[in-house]
């Protein structure tokens, strides 16, 4: 189950990553019959190992409002032995550190220094106990508060031995971070019931302090993986508790391989737009090397969340930065199949299947376990099951539904209310259509432990999900492992998750749509034996081949590939200046050359995407105050020859720049001056730009159609930015336009085409300036009539991609005493990638001042 890019394409996967992925298969595949031929003592003694410690909570979805806290379960202490692989050799297992906002374990304190542990159940251990390639080690929250230091150390004792570590959050953190920001808005926003309504004002205020708290909680939470973290580790961050654990993690160790998960849905980005921390959260999400999610819907949101709001590119792979690539795919989860196939042997289980049998004997039984959530549909499930009863007399007597509904968050109101609806409901069905001896709905206010919801399972003929939205819904799953036997009908939500995976062989229904819903369960108790038996082969083939241990498998493999991989096909990005060599540099240098860009470089930074003030800044440019009084005093140094190169025109130059003792190229370098001289063009004789008149009626045209866009009349191009327009929309309408022009007006000119990020640029052949410099180093040359060599080049900028000026410099670099022969091969694969200056002052020398948040060097 290899994991699913967003918009994956697998010719593009290498070769190689598919003959190992292949191998890996078979590797699994060997491993599952080993493990089938040498079952565990799952049916020993009486079945005390499949049922000890167990703690149910099957809610539907195995990661809800307190997700992975409970759907955990301790880990094997299995010594970190070698495996074999399919070659016959043996490999020691890599240590993965799985990072949740809860332990598998409950810890109940006896006294001063002693503590008992109750281990939890849960698809997520499940998950990895049956994996052999790593060693889990668990970091999380115990769930309790130990404010003392001997209470701390015997409860990290305890949890050793389980191969957990635990994070001490104090009462204030638990109650800002998660009972609050996690629970009252990630949680209801992520599904879709929006933002606190009540008291905005309220809310407002709140939200600072519990956002506070949630990155304060994340960072406690990586100094826990920070000291535990040895290389080559691989660390897996679970859930909307942990978004900007990632973040965390790599400002620690960016080598670190970090992966985050989701259980939960990922709302579409105009929810999530919503949210006042919308972009921090998703550049924290960004940092970690491959970001998961259960369904291709969830993660095609994640990449238009990361589009609309960052203005970052989305691509087939994943979500792309400044050359930097994360990964996004989906990787849907499973159960552990087997434990419930082998359960059902199992003698308490059996006694609990003729217990039904013998009470449910003549009726049809249908099945509902959910947690008693307003995500879960629970009065819309009633509702249709009324409308059933109303339309179809002549099932009444004949059907029951039992309902499990565990109660969750007794102590919200909305849940009180939710339970007082549920219950009403309950009652004037029963009332409606009961008997003396017989009432169509068994209605249960809690939990069941494993052996009995096995048993339930087993008997039930029509199973029924209505969840109104749902990261997975494993109840699903875990229906259609017990039901080898009975082959009963699974009626599943289009809002599920799981419906991605069981839709074929399950009814799928809208929720909301009461009489769809009554009518699906008509069908279901009067399908045919053949049809039923068919669906239930197409859902029980998926759940047991595409188990939980499969899932995270898949996974860590994917993420192990997704780093080594990353070196490969991301664009090449130089490493940050290291400033102390290059004030050394400096200092030993007599004659220099700084290159400096403009925008985006010297003015202040603009974080997109913007509103409609950064639109009119940026377009508005303006030398960063902070850099007027270093770059003045940089300028006087007589060693120094300062060029600031910019594609705007000769206007913003002269406004901004007049002061100064330094070189001016405008238009990427067509103009040029020196402050106390006049503009020369260094434009080719005879240039042609009668194209110019026909384009800008183009330009203006898609300018008009594209809110929040615009273009620039240059003296030797034409530019069209959508930078702040709506970026899907943007790229279609640059689509448009490109193909408008190669039709048309620039069909016959000689002129070239330059599509950035996102703008448009049409301008002069030999335009560039990779071409300019040329010229302009000369008349720098000439007009400071210099004899000395120079021996020190620097060019910074925010651009992407120059590699013709990188090429040139590189040749300017043979002539010169800057950089050994072997430096200045090393410099052909750098490119300009400025968002951060320094102006490093060394005594009367100084060079870049910190202006946004990395900057790269190019000789």
């Amino acid at each position: 189950m290899p994991g699913n890019s967003y918009n994956s394409n697998s010719s593009n996967i290498p070769p190689d990553r598919v003959t190992r992925l292949v191998r890996e298969k078979i590797e699994r595949d060997l491993r599952k019959s080993s493990r089938a031929s040498h079952p565990n003592d799952v049916t020993d003694n009486g079945g005390r190992e499949v049922f000890e410690d167990e703690q149910r909570l099957r809610d539907g979805d195995n990661l809800g409002p307190s997700i992975v806290d409970e759907d955990l379960e301790g880990p094997a202490s299995t010594p970190n032995e070698g495996c074999e692989r399919l070659d016959g050799r043996t490999f020691s297992r890599q240590r993965l550190l799985v990072v949740a906002n809860r332990l598998p374990v409950s810890a109940i304190r006896r006294g001063e220094d002693s503590w008992s542990l109750e281990i939890s159940a849960g698809g997520l251990v499940s998950a990895l106990l049956g994996v052999k390639e790593f060693e889990a080690r668990w970091i999380g929250w115990a769930g309790v508060n130990v404010p003392d230091e001997i209470g701390q150390k015997a409860l990290t004792k305890a949890l050793a031995e389980k191969r957990c570590i635990p994070v001490f959050l104090d009462e204030d953190i638990v109650h800002q971070y998660y009972n609050g920001y996690c629970n009252n808005i990630l949680w209801p926003l992520f599904h879709y019931l929006g933002l606190p309504q009540e008291d905005r004002l309220a809310t407002t205020r709140s939200f600072q302090s519990q956002f506070a708290a949630y990155i304060k909680a994340n960072q406690m939470f990586a100094d826990v993986v920070n000291k535990h973290y040895k290389d080559g580790d691989v660390v897996w961050c679970h859930d909307y508790h942990l978004m900007f654990l990632p973040k965390c993690l790599k400002e620690y160790n960016s080598d670190m391989k970090v992966g985050w998960f989701l259980h939960t849905p990922f709302p579409s980005s105009e929810i999530h737009r919503t949210l006042p921390s919308r972009s921090d959260l998703l550049r924290a999400v960004l940092a970690a090397d491959l970001v998961g999610f259960h369904t291709y819907d969830y993660a095609r949101h994640f990449v238009s969340a990361c589009t609309r709001i960052l203005g970052f590119e989305g691509t087939p792979e994943g979500v792309e930065d400044q050359g930097r690539l994360t990964r996004v795919a989906a990787f849907p989860i499973g159960i552990d199949s087997e434990r419930f196939i082998r359960a059902l042997e199992i003698h308490p289980v059996q006694v609990h299947i003729k217990e039904l049998q013998e009470t449910f004997a003549g009726r049809k039984v249908m099945l509902g376990v959910d947690r008693l959530d307003m995500i879960k549909g629970i009065p819309q499930k009633l509702l249709a099951f009324e409308k059933f009863l109303e339309e179809n007399s002549d099932w009444r007597g004949k059907v029951v539904l039992l309902q499990i509904a565990v109660p969750t968050r007794t102590d919200v109101p909305e849940y009180q209310r939710l339970t007082s609806q549920v219950h009403e409901i309950v009652g004037r069905i029963n009332g409606r259509f009961g008997t003396l001896t017989a009432v169509p709905i068994h209605h249960l206010d809690r939990s069941l432990d494993f052996p009995a919801l096995c048993a339930l399972y087993a008997v039930t003929d029509v199973a029924l999900v209505t969840s109104l939205r749902d990261g997975m819904n494993l109840v699903s799953y875990e229906f259609v492992a017990c039901q080898d036997l009975k082959k009963g009908v699974l009626i599943l939500s289009e809002f599920a998750g799981a419906a991605q995976s069981l839709g074929a062989g399950a009814i799928l229904v809208n929720p909301w749509n009461i009489t769809e819903v009554a009518n699906a369960i008509a069908r279901a108790l009067n399908m045919s034996p053949e049809e039923r038996e068919k669906r239930h082969w197409h859902n029980f083939t998926h759940v047991t081949t595409h188990t939980a241990q499969e899932w995270a498998e898949t996974f860590v493999s994917e993420l192990n590939d997704t780093v080594v991989e990353a070196q490969l096909r991301i664009k090449q990005v130089p490493p940050s200046l290291r400033e102390a060599d290059s004030i050394e540099r400096y200092l030993r240098s007599n004659n220099r050359l700084l290159i400096l860009g403009f925008n985006a470089t010297l003015t202040e930074p603009v974080d997109t995407p913007g509103r409609r003030g950064d639109q009119i800044r940026e377009m508005e440019l303006k030398l960063h105050p902070d850099l007027k009084q270093p770059l003045n005093a940089l300028c006087h140094d007589p060693k120094t020859t300062i060029v600031v190169l910019s594609g705007s025109d000769r206007n913003v130059l002269d406004k901004n720049f007049q002061e100064y003792n330094l070189w001016l190229a405008a238009e990427n370098g067509m103009f040029l001056r020196c402050t106390t001289g006049k503009w020369m063009t260094t434009m080719p004789e005879h240039l042609n730009m009668e194209w110019v008149d026909s384009l800008k009626h183009v330009f203006e045209y898609f300018t008009e159609r594209t809110p929040r866009s615009h273009f620039e009349q240059r003296e030797t191009s034409l530019v069209w930015n959508y930078k702040y327009a709506d970026v899907e929309f943007g790229r279609i309408q640059a689509r448009d336009m490109l193909q408008h022009l190669w039709t048309g007006p620039i069909s016959n000119a000689s002129v070239e085409v330059v599509q950035g990020s996102k703008s448009v640029e049409v301008r002069a052949v030999g335009v560039t300036k990779g071409a300019a410099i040329d010229r302009i180093l000369a008349e720098i040359v000439h007009s400071k009539k210099m004899k000395t060599a120079i021996d020190y080049v620097l060019c910074i900028g925010h651009f992407l991609g120059k590699v013709l000026l990188t090429q040139f410099l590189i040749q300017v670099g043979s002539s010169i005493n800057s950089l050994s022969k072997e430096k200045k091969k090393k410099g052909s694969s750098i490119i300009w990638n400025i968002l951060k200056i320094f102006i490093l002052w060394c005594s009367i020398l100084m060079l870049f001042k910190l202006i946004d948040e990395s900057f790269r060097v190019l000789f």
